[in-house]
C-alpha cells in the first residue's frame, strides 16, 4: 500500500487484533480521525515479527502513526520472550529505603533498557511511568507505585525519564491525580476517591515536579472536585494544564472501561474527553466501538492537539538490536536488573 502523505494526526488511538494487519485494520488506521496504534501481548510473536508489524504500521503515513504499548515492568510488560524481564517499580521504591543512590542509577537503567529495547523493535513509546502514591490500599496499582512518598516518586520516575529520553522515547506519567488511594479497579468498577483537593494535593507533586510528555488522567471520580472522572473533567485538566503548567499530550485512559462508563455510550465518552481537553483518545479491545466512532464521532479536528501528538515520535534514530546487546549502558542495567528479579 502506497504511504499516504500529510496526514495530520487524528485524535484516536486504537489497537489490533493480531501479529499482522487485517484489511479492514488497515483501511481505519487511514482513517483521518486515527492517530496512533497501541499494541497488546496478543500482537507479539517474537522480535521479528514486531519489528514487521511496526514497519507496516509506519509505513502507512506520514507522519507515521506512533506506536504505544503498556510496557511498565513486573505485572504489566505486554512483551516478554526477547525482551529483558523488568522489575515491578516497587522493587525500586525498596531498594531506595536502602540505598538512594543506586536505585536511582538503576531506574535509570530500567527506563534506558525500557526504551531501547522497545525502539529496537519499532515501538515509539510506552505509558510509564506509574505516578501513584502507593497507599496500600490499591491491589490493581500495587508494587506498579514506586512508593509511598512523592519524593521517592519523583526522584525514582525522574530517574526512570532520564533513562528512557536518553533512548530517545518520550514518558508517559499515570493516573493523574492520583489512582492510589481507591480500592475499586476502573477496568471493571467506577472508583471514587471521597479525598478533598487539599488531601490530593500530595498525590499531584510527581506532576508539578517532573518534566513528563504525556499525561493519562484517572477513570476516578473525586466529588468533593467534581462530579466527572478526571479524564472528562475540564476541571482536572484545567488544574494539569496551570497547575502542574503542562504543556505535552493528555491521553485519556481507554474508553472501554467500565470507569468510563459513566459518560454514556462510547461517542459520549469520546465527546466527554474531547471536550475535556484530551488530545489522544484510547479505544481497546472493542473493534466495534471504533467502527461506531469512524462512523459516527465528529469533532472538530484541532492542529495544535496534533501537532502535540507528532512530538511523541522519535526524534533520534532507533537503536540496532545488534549494536544495543554490546551497549554497556545496557549491560550495566541488566546487572541491576537481575538482582531485583532474583
Amino acid at each position: 500500500m502506497k504511504k499516504v502523505p500529510c496526514l495530520p494526526l487524528g485524535p484516536l488511538m486504537i489497537d489490533c487484533a493480531g501479529t499482522a494487519l487485517s484489511d479492514l485494520e488497515r483501511e481505519r488506521l487511514l482513517h483521518p480521525l486515527v492517530g496512533g496504534v497501541i499494541l497488546f501481548a496478543r500482537n507479539y510473536e517474537s522480535p521479528a515479527q514486531l519489528e514487521a508489524l511496526c514497519a507496516r504500521i509506519h509505513a502507512l503515513r506520514e507522519p507515521p502513526l506512533p506506536i504505544a504499548v503498556d510496557h511498565e515492568g513486573g505485572r504489566v510488560q505486554r512483551f516478554r520472550g526477547g525482551f529483558t524481564r523488568l522489575p515491578p517499580m516497587g522493587r525500586l521504591g525498596e531498594w531506595w529505603q536502602r540505598d538512594a543512590s543506586a536505585a536511582l542509577e538503576a531506574a535509570r537503567g530500567i527506563g534506558y533498557v525500557l526504551a531501547a529495547e522497545l525502539r529496537a523493535r519499532g515501538v515509539d513509546f510506552s505509558f510509564t511511568p506509574v505516578l501513584d502514591l502507593d497507599w496500600g490500599r490499591s491491589n490493581v496499582i500495587g508494587d506498579r507505585a514506586f512508593h509511598p512518598e512523592a519524593e521517592a516518586v519523583i526522584q525514582l520516575s525522574n530517574a526512570l525519564i532520564e533513562g528512557l529520553h536518553a533512548a530517545g522515547m518520550g514518558a508517559c506519567g499515570k493516573h493523574f491525580p492520583g489512582h492510589g488511594w481507591v480500592e475499586a479497579d476502573s477496568h471493571v468498577a467506577i472508583p471514587v476517591d471521597e479525598r478533598s483537593l487539599a488531601e490530593i494535593e500530595i498525590d499531584m507533586q510527581p506532576y508539578k515536579a517532573l518534566k513528563l510528555d504525556a499525561v493519562m488522567p484517572a477513570h476516578v471520580i473525586y466529588p468533593q472536585v467534581d462530579s466527572r472522572p478526571a479524564g472528562f473533567s475540564p476541571v482536572w485538566i484545567d488544574k494539569l494544564r496551570h497547575d502542574c503548567k503542562f504543556d505535552g499530550v493528555i491521553f485519556s485512559d481507554d474508553l472501554s472501561m467500565e470507569g468510563a462508563s459513566v459518560a454514556g455510550d462510547i461517542v459520549a465518552r469520546a465527546n466527554a474527553a474531547w471536550n475535556a481537553g484530551c488530545d489522544m483518545l484510547l479505544v481497546c479491545n472493542a473493534p466495534d466501538a471504533v467502527g461506531e466512532l469512524l462512523a459516527r464521532w465528529q469533532p472538530v479536528l484541532d492542529p495544535v492537539r496534533a501537532k502535540r501528538i507528532e512530538r511523541l515520535l522519535p526524534r533520534q534514530p532507533a537503536p540496532n538490536w545488534t549494536v544495543l546487546e554490546n551497549d554497556s549502558r545496557r549491560r550495566t542495567a541488566l546487572t541491576a536488573i537481575e538482582s531485583m528479579i532474583g
